[in-house]
């Protein structure tokens, strides 16, 4: 099989991430929890104190039960302040000789602490692995040193100690925001539970763009649940905004870094986990699945861990700037009939996908040939039927595209895109089944009138990306299948010389980008080689293709219509976005999620680039 360098490098590239792993704690102690109370969040970035909580807004008291790995003792406190000078400070834990001990204490200073009240006990215990303590409290207690608790985001302190000496220690001590009553949720299903994944407090950097990751186990529940809607927590600031929120499976034997780090920085165990499940673009709001259709959860084979991928764009790059961003899953015991997937298509995220400046229409096309996919999955993969899809590009992206083929024949245009808008990065609601062996075809078109210089495929906002992201049952082990042309013959066809593909992507540098030259270049991208890389969550298979000619769609003749001329064919549109469909069997279809995903950051790109010129 044919290897272009870049390919090569691209294929080292994805072992590297895969393979390596850094020494962490166990990961095999998941929580198992049974807790009856809604909602719950790990505090800390090492995922060590994990709060559950819930509230009744009729008596006005809320409850509290914290998990820590411990064998000390716990705290659990409220304040509305950064500083943790007068917050209350709920103090529990259970004595070598099995005697419970439990108070309700107020920081004096950050280092003393006095005793007051208000909090009832539920319950205390521990084992060989935690400390737990359920408590209840008013939301109001009259007592002037509490904090009182409403529907504003109020900063939760929890704290621990290694054993039962009661001292603060600030490294066993983290604040967060937190909204802890939600009257909006009052109405979802009984047996819901309702899990936050968020990175808190994070100093954003005075950059154009900043990726934060950290890991957390996905799998807070025993038994077998579906997570059946998600939505985004964001804190918004006028100077800064989120662009994307993404939460990607982990290979279940990977060993996975703790804290906050650069998603794509020089340590390769940051990319680790890249099968996307759920996520969160700019312009979408929360989002419910179809009525049969779930993400599988709680069972050994599922996700046990994900990696959390916050994406900030900073508009005018001010310092002082903190976040507090993620995503809220919504889980229920009430099975449904399908286990939900996510399979990326379009052109590989890598500075090889290059876009001339001035340029009033360029198109990019990425290549997908599923006839690997029976073998991949480790098993035949059924048909895959398709719910809902998102397209994804950058600023520059104007017009995509999906088509479909079938035997070396074009079977429709099943997605079209004629007037994308980034800010607003809605999903739609096709009904389209792929076999395997039908290969896809993503097509994105730029508009570069206002550049001076090529722009490169890359994670930051001024680089670019052309992406689709179809949401599907039933899941499969594919996670990504996308394309990129051979850039050698690109340069070859522009007269420029180069050996690899380190060369292609700089002779890019000496073209003049006529309007003459832009067309040329466009011409020789879509006659090109494309090298296609499909991916699940922990192989990788290089191919080769062809991009295979578009044949539009026909247009009948004009009919009149009170709003206008409409043709035949809109009315059922082919390559047009159409109406809602509900799934077989199921309630009405709602939204499907509409995450947005990159296979390399800035760090690994770097990384790449040496590859390539070193002539991987």
């Amino acid at each position: 099989m044919l290897q272009t360098p870049g390919a090569m490098a691209c294929a080292l590239l994805f072992r590297l991430l895969l393979l390596t792993a850094l020494p962490t704690s166990s990961q095999g102690n998941h929580l198992g929890l049974t807790s009856r109370l809604r909602y719950s969040m790990f505090l800390d970035p090492s995922n060590v104190t994990f709060l559950h909580w819930d509230f009744d807004l009729e008596a006005e008291v809320v409850t509290f039960e914290l998990q820590v790995q411990t064998a000390g003792w716990v705290g659990l406190g409220i304040t509305n302040s950064y500083t943790m000078v007068g917050s209350n400070l709920v103090v529990g834990g259970v004595s070598p000789d099995g005697n419970v001990y439990f108070s309700n204490q107020h920081l004096v200073d950050e280092d003393a602490l006095e005793e007051g009240q208000d909090a009832e006990l539920q319950a205390l215990t521990e084992d060989t692995i935690y400390t737990t303590m359920c408590f209840s409290r008013p939301f109001c207690s009259c007592d002037p040193q509490d904090q009182d608790i409403t529907s504003d985001t109020v900063r939760v302190l929890a704290t621990y100690g290694p054993d039962d000496t009661l001292k603060l220690d600030r490294e066993r001590t983290f604040v967060s925001p937190l909204q802890i009553v939600h009257p909006d949720d009052l109405d979802v299903p009984e047996d819901t539970i309702i899990h936050d994944l968020e990175i808190t407090d994070f100093f954003i950097p005075e950059d154009d763009t900043t990726y934060a990751c950290t890991f957390f186990p996905l799998s807070i529940v025993s038994k077998k649940h579906r997570i059946y809607k998600f939505e985004p927590k964001l804190v918004h600031h006028k100077e800064t905004t989120v662009h994307h929120i993404l939460v990607y499976a982990c290979g279940n034997t990977s060993a996975l870094p703790k804290g906050i780090s650069d998603c794509y920085g020089a340590d390769p165990a940051s990319s680790l986990c890249s099968q996307v499940i759920v996520g969160w673009a700019v312009g979408d709001t929360s989002y419910q699945f179809p009525g049969d259709v779930g993400i599988s959860t709680g069972m050994a084979l599922d996700p046990q861990w994900v990696r959390l991928e916050i994406h900030y764009s900073s508009l005018h790059s001010l310092p002082g700037v903190y976040g507090s961003s993620g995503i809220r899953v919504y889980y229920t015991v009430q099975l449904r009939k399908y286990d939900m997937g996510v399979l990326q298509l379009g052109f590989c995220t890598l500075p090889i996908h290059f876009i001339p400046p001035g340029a009033e229409s360029f198109a990019c096309y990425g290549l997908c040939k599923a006839e690997k996919f029976d073998e991949m999955n480790g098993a035949p993969v059924p048909d895959i039927q398709v719910c809902g899809y998102l397209f994804h590009t950058h600023l520059a992206g104007r017009t995509l595209q999906a088509v479909q083929y079938r035997n070396g024949t074009q079977r429709q245009t099943i997605w079209k895109d004629d007037t994308y808008d980034l800010n607003l990065q809605e999903t739609d609601l096709p009904s389209v089944a792929i076999k395997p062996g039908d290969e896809l075809l993503v097509g994105c078109h730029y508009q570069m009138l206002d550049h001076d210089s090529l722009t490169f495929g890359g994670p930051s906002t001024v680089n670019e990306m052309c992406l689709i992201f179809l949401f599907y049952y039933i899941r499969n082990n594919i996670s990504s299948c996308m394309g990129y042309a051979d850039i050698i013959y690109v340069a070859h066809m522009l007269g420029e010389e180069a050996s690899d593909s380190m060369e292609g992507m700089m002779a890019m540098n000496n073209v003049e980008w006529t309007p003459e030259n832009i067309k040329k270049t466009e011409k020789a991208c879509e006659e090109a080689q494309q090298m296609v890389i499909i991916k699940t969550i922990d192989i990788m298979e290089n191919r080769t293709g062809w991009i295979p000619e578009i044949i539009p769609a026909p247009r009948g003749p004009c009919l009149e219509s009170s709003r206008g001329k409409v043709e035949p064919q809109d009315r059922t549109p082919v390559g047009f976005r159409a109406a809602p469909m509900a799934l077989s069997g199921s309630s009405a279809a709602t939204k499907a999620p509409p995450p947005t995903a990159l296979l390399f950051g800035q760090g690994a790109v770097s990384w790449l680039l040496a590859t390539l010129r070193a002539g991987a």
